[in-house]
C-alpha cells in the first residue's frame, strides 16, 4: 500500500467518508489499481474509463459502491470487454473535474509503476 498526503486527497467537502478514513481509501484504490489496471483513458473531462483484469470485479464493484456512498457525486458503471478486461466508466459533474483530475492521476501513476 502507498503512503498518502494531503496533496493525493482527492475528496472534497462534500464527501462524508470521516478524514480518518481517507487514507485508508485511497489505499484500497491504490491497490486495485497496482493489481488489476490495464489501462486508462479520459473520454472527456468528466469521464474516466479504467480497464481492468476481470478477476477485480468484485473488489472493484465493492469499492466503487463504498465510494459512491460516500462521495455521491461520483458515479461508477461497470460493463464485461470482448478481450476479458472489465471495464470502468467513473463520471463526474462538472464541478469535480479536479477531484476526477486527480483520481485519474493516483490510476496513471499505477500504472506507469
Amino acid at each position: 500500500m502507498s503512503t498518502f498526503s494531503p496533496a493525493d486527497d482527492w475528496a472534497p467537502e462534500a464527501c462524508t467518508l470521516p478524514t480518518v478514513e481517507q487514507p485508508s481509501r485511497v489505499a484500497e484504490f491504490d491497490e486495485l489499481f497496482a493489481r488489476s489496471l490495464q489501462g486508462v483513458d479520459r473520454v472527456e473531462p468528466t469521464w474516466l474509463r479504467l480497464r481492468l483484469d476481470a478477476t477485480a470485479e468484485a473488489a472493484a464493484r465493492d469499492l466503487a459502491a463504498r465510494e459512491a456512498s460516500c462521495c455521491s457525486f461520483f458515479t461508477f458503471a461497470f460493463a464485461a470487454e470482448a478481450n476479458g478486461e472489465l471495464r470502468l466508466d467513473v463520471t463526474v459533474p462538472p464541478t469535480y473535474v479536479d477531484v476526477l483530475d486527480a483520481f485519474a492521476g493516483r490510476a496513471a501513476k499505477a500504472l506507469s509503476a
